[in-house]
C-alpha cells in the first residue's frame, strides 16, 4: 500500500496490546481504520463533506487517541483556523498524524504543539461516543481476521 499520511516513514512503533490482532505498527492501523472511516465517524461540523475520497476528515482525534490505545506516546494538536486542535500522535521520536491526508497539500506545523487529553476532547458526548464506535469497529473488523 502506498502511504501519504505524515510521519508514514517512521511510523513504526510497536503495539503495547493484544487488543487489536493484526494491527502491529501505525501504517497497519491506517490500513485498517481507512476501512472503517466514515460519515458516522466524521466530526459533526465537517459530516456534510465527509467522502470516501476523503475519509481522513473530521476523524483526528478519536483516532489519534485509539492509536494512543494501542501503541502509547502522546497526543498533541495543531491549533487550526477556528480555534480547534488537529490531533496527532507523538511515540517517544516517532511522529505521526494517521489523519493529515485530510488538508491535501497544506503543511501542518507539528513542533511546539500542546498536549492533549482525552478528558478534554471526550466532555463533549459526541465525540466519546464516535470515539467508541471507531474502537468497536477496529476490534470487530480484527477479531473477524481482516487485519
Amino acid at each position: 500500500m502506498s502511504y501519504q499520511f505524515w510521519g508514514w516513514e517512521h511510523a513504526d512503533a510497536p503495539a503495547i496490546t493484544e487488543e487489536y490482532p493484526g494491527i502491529h505498527n501505525p501504517r497497519q492501523l491506517y490500513d485498517a481504520l481507512s476501512k472503517l472511516w466514515c460519515a458516522d465517524t466524521c466530526a459533526p461540523r465537517m459530516r456534510k463533506d465527509w467522502t470516501r475520497e476523503n475519509p481522513t476528515l473530521g476523524q483526528c482525534s478519536i483516532t489519534a487517541f485509539l492509536a494512543q490505545d494501542i501503541f502509547g506516546g502522546k497526543v498533541y494538536g495543531v491549533l487550526r483556523p477556528g480555534g480547534n486542535y488537529h490531533c496527532y500522535n507523538v511515540i517517544g521520536d516517532w511522529r505521526f498524524d494517521l489523519t493529515s491526508e485530510q488538508f491535501g497539500e497544506e503543511a501542518l506545523d507539528y513542533e511546539n504543539n500542546p498536549e492533549q487529553f482525552r478528558k478534554v476532547h471526550f466532555a463533549k458526548e459526541e465525540k466519546r461516543q464516535r470515539y467508541e464506535a471507531l474502537k468497536a469497529a477496529l476490534k470487530a473488523y480484527c477479531s473477524a481476521g481482516n487485519c
